[in-house]
């Protein structure tokens, strides 16, 4: 049962390298605004040695325990919708799951992901063209960031990953849902290539975490006239947005989505009306905080 008749709630964050999260924080500190006892964990695959493909598993006890919600993070995503007894429809496109709500026993995915950067998008880069963008990831939050930019406007999107089988597939997926004509898939080994020409870029992969370095997107094809965005928030400057922002032009970073979708997240969750302000001043006071104590790493 959700909504603002509970006082208390209990959820937690799933997936790999987690520990360090700041996701706990920004929905206890919203839980706090509204008087609720809110305490959200988090279940690190990596530091519990417990392989991705039991993530069903996960659910379950979740479920028997009286949990409320899960957050779902990679890899686990795309692992995670079978095991659950119904979708939302952005979840049910894109086969990705990111927020599991518990309600009259029943388990029900849904996919924040989508909303959060289109959010944050629409907020941190108004102006930008949308006419011709390359995508490099196309796993689970790559689905969620392809739906959005094609919600948004995008008329052709170029889809790059490491995995050709992965990219075709998603591909496949987003044609069917806004037409094969606004979605092709690129030569990972000749970015430079699919780069020509586009209005954007948007890094869907881990690469640029502390846990995962490196950069999806050789930093020497960045140009001026070329915006970036990046989902990856831990760091938040990462080489690639460093590197982006050293020629002047548009820069999203990957707070924004980490933000709005944790506000779609707590008010799934909760039924109740998340103030997105004040979580994203959190999620800046966390940052600081953190910049002051230790290096960052980690993961969503």
């Amino acid at each position: 049962m959700t909504g603002p008749e509970r006082t208390s709630y209990v959820a937690a964050l799933v997936g790999a390298g987690v520990g360090p999260s700041l996701t706990p924080a920004l929905h206890e500190r919203e839980g706090a605004r509204h008087g609720l006892a809110y305490v959200y964990k988090t279940v690190d695959l990596t530091a519990l040695d417990i392989p991705a493909a039991q993530v069903g598993d996960l659910v379950a006890a979740a479920r028997s325990f009286g949990f409320d919600g899960l957050n779902i993070t990679h890899p686990c995503k795309q692992l995670v919708a079978p095991h659950l007894d119904d979708l939302s429809p952005e979840a049910r496109a894109l086969g990705a799951v990111n927020t599991v709500v518990f309600t009259d026993g029943r388990a029900v995915g849904h996919n924040t992901d989508v909303t959060g950067f289109a959010r944050s998008f629409a907020r941190g880069l108004p102006e930008a063209r949308t006419g011709q963008v390359v995508q490099v990831g196309a796993g689970g939050a790559g689905a969620a960031v392809g739906h959005a930019l094609l919600t948004l406007g995008t008329d052709r999107l170029t889809l790059v990953d490491a995995d050709p089988d992965r990219a075709a597939a998603l591909a496949e997926l987003l044609g069917g849902i806004f037409g094969t004509g606004r979605v092709r898939i690129g030569d990972p080994t000749r970015l430079d290539t699919a780069l020509r020409g586009a209005d954007g870029v948007v890094n869907a992969t881990p690469l640029g975490m502390a846990a995962h370095p490196g950069s999806a997107v050789p930093l020497h094809l960045l140009r001026g006239d070329l915006w970036l965005a990046d989902i990856v928030y831990r760091p938040v400057e990462t080489d690639l947005v460093r590197a982006a922002r050293a020629t002047g032009g548009p820069v999203l970073t990957g707070a924004g989505m980490a933000v709005f979708q944790a506000v779609d997240a707590f008010e799934l969750i909760t039924g109740r009306a998340p103030d997105p302000e004040a979580m994203l001043a959190d999620f800046a006071a966390l940052v600081r905080a953190e910049a002051e104590t230790q290096p960052t790493e980690g993961g969503r």
